[in-house]
């Protein structure tokens, strides 16, 4: 049972994400790509009938998916970064944005931060919220189910940019903010490096509740395949402790309010 690295966590602290290859067997990862194309009613190998930049498709609680998120390696790596024992295991995994290289633009592709817990109308997700504590969310993930190179459209992520949403967020309190209201504050943020979650079947990155990222438009050849559930906690973070009782994702926010 493998661990991750005093390395990779540091690299969590600093810049709010880490990858794991091989997180899942890339048999896994085929049989959940052939479940998701029957599900997309679209064929595999007719690009003319990819007419759509992307097509989301719902939950599926079927076996390959929640054996995808259940081995030892990422269970290992939610104990060191969440705490042990103190998330949920996935037996789903969200929804899935399956991106097509397409003629028509994409309308999905502005930086955001995942919310986490329901607002005054828990129907629209655009009013869930964020708060400082990472109410309801221990991280972000992203499960590859294709192999993503530059141009099959990997997700954008802005290295260390959790750290400025920490300081955003603090203000508001237990309330934190709405998708829409961070989203709004995004562009007045410090400048932060930019870097693309590329990787083949089976590779997962484990990112923050507060790293800044975006989807981008398909150019290549291949479709996209990925999933981007949240681990949820078991208990809410408590980000006032003492700093030898915090875990990386709450020593991360701690980072982040010093700045």
């Amino acid at each position: 049972m493998e661990s991750i690295s005093t390395a990779h966590i540091n690299q969590f602290i600093n810049d709010g994400f880490i990858k794991i290859a091989d997180a899942f067997p890339t048999a896994i990862a085929d049989e959940c790509r052939a479940i998701l194309w029957k599900a997309t009613g679209l064929d595999p190998h007719n690009p003319k009938s990819w007419t759509q930049p992307v097509i989301r498709i719902g939950e599926l609680a079927l076996e390959p998916f929640k054996e995808a998120a259940n081995t030892p390696i990422l269970h290992n790596a939610f104990d060191q970064l969440v705490g042990k024992e103190a998330w949920l295991p996935r037996v789903t995994l969200g929804s899935f944005p399956i991106r097509f290289p397409a003629e028509e633009p994409a309308t999905d592709v502005g930086w955001h931060v995942d919310a986490s817990f329901p607002g005054e109308d828990a129907t629209d997700y655009l009013k869930w919220r964020i708060n400082i504590r990472s109410k309801g969310r221990a991280l972000l993930m992203l499960f590859l189910f294709s192999d993503v190179s530059e141009q099959d459209a990997p997700t954008i992520v802005k290295v260390g940019s959790h750290l400025d949403v920490a300081k955003t967020l603090e203000p508001e309190g237990e309330k934190g903010l709405s998708f829409m209201e961070l989203a709004q504050t995004l562009d007045s943020l410090p400048k932060r490096k930019q870097t693309i979650a590329t990787g083949r079947a089976g590779t997962v990155y484990l990112c923050h509740p507060f790293l800044v990222h975006a989807a981008q438009d398909h150019h290549g050849t291949t479709p996209k395949f990925m999933a981007q559930p949240p681990l949820l906690p078991k208990k809410e973070f408590n980000i006032y402790r003492s700093e030898n009782e915090l875990c990386p994702v709450e020593k991360a926010i701690r980072k982040g309010l010093k700045q």
